[in-house]
């Protein structure tokens, strides 16, 4: 039986230890780390998602601050105040809440972010930065799963790793840090042929595929790593993950529950990485 990847409990743990780092750094330097979320629109989980950072940002002593706007603000608009933002010394990260309205080029508002800023990781200088072995700002997700290995041991160094999914958001940047890590990286998709074969050789396998319970015991070696990356509803309206946890459990070494698995880190990496972009603004 698989060993559960405790995410919740990690999360907690690094978020504790963080509001100490920036107790530290106020006294000792003045500076508070400052996070904005811009959330425009009515959409219900970007709505909780927000609420959840603007949590967890004022638990760990963050200087924060939430802007609402109206779904039918203009591009124009919207870029002024994502440059009002990137103006303000008093905030170190800027993260503009996706989706956004269709009438609103996504692209256009990422790149509009100060990369230095940029605490999704989103913006093109960092998916360079990335790519090219110098990683600054990460796609949070991706980098709590890092995280993970690393607190619990995994070794990721000449592993046969597949990833499942391609976004920008969580898929390309985890086979990027992947390689940096030194695992042999199979990046696969909902277009891939003969997927089962190739899940089925690795030893490290993450799946962002956003399809519930999609990923069977048929599809994994006995003992992989599995790292469920979905956020579904079932056919009963119950959170699913990509992964039908009963079915593959009994096969991995670990393995990430869902919920309690990888959603907890991403906001605390959101959290490191403003932490972070605050020290790098005093030249440290």
């Amino acid at each position: 039986m698989a060993i559960r990847i405790d995410g919740k409990a990690l999360a907690q743990k690094m978020q504790s230890e963080l509001a100490d780092k920036v107790s530290l750094l106020k006294a000792e330097k003045g500076v508070v780390p400052g996070l904005v979320v811009i959330l425009v629109g009515d959409d219900p989980a970007s709505h909780i998602y927000v609420r959840n950072k603007e949590r967890a940002a004022e638990k760990a002593g963050f200087y924060s601050e939430t802007v609402r706007l109206s779904a039918d603000i203009s591009q124009e608009e919207l870029l002024a105040i994502v440059d009002k933002y990137n103006h303000d010394d008093r905030f170190h990260g800027i993260l503009v809440q996706l989706p956004l309205p269709a009438h609103i080029d996504e692209d256009s508002v990422v790149l509009a972010i100060d990369p230095d800023k940029d605490v999704d990781g989103f913006h093109h200088v960092n998916t360079g930065r990335l790519w090219s072995g110098q990683p600054m700002m990460v796609p949070c997700t991706p980098a709590g799963i890092m995280k993970m290995f690393e607190v619990y041991g995994i070794s990721l160094e000449g592993k046969n790793a597949v990833v499942v999914g391609r976004s920008n958001i969580v898929g390309k940047p985890m086979a990027a840090l992947l390689l940096e890590a030194n695992a042999t990286v199979t990046s696969t998709h909902s277009k891939t042929c003969h997927l089962s074969e190739i899940t089925h050789k690795a030893d490290i396998l993450v799946v962002a595929i956003g399809k519930a319970n999609f990923i069977t015991a048929d599809y994994v070696k006995n003992g992989a790593v599995v790292i469920d990356v979905g956020m579904n509803r079932d056919a009963d309206g119950k959170l699913a993950g990509d992964v039908d946890f009963a079915s593959v459990e009994p096969k991995a070494s670990y393995i990430t529950p869902v919920p309690g698995g990888v959603g907890p880190m991403t906001i605390t990496m959101l959290l490191e990485q403003t932490y972070e972009a605050a020290r790098r603004s005093l030249g440290h």
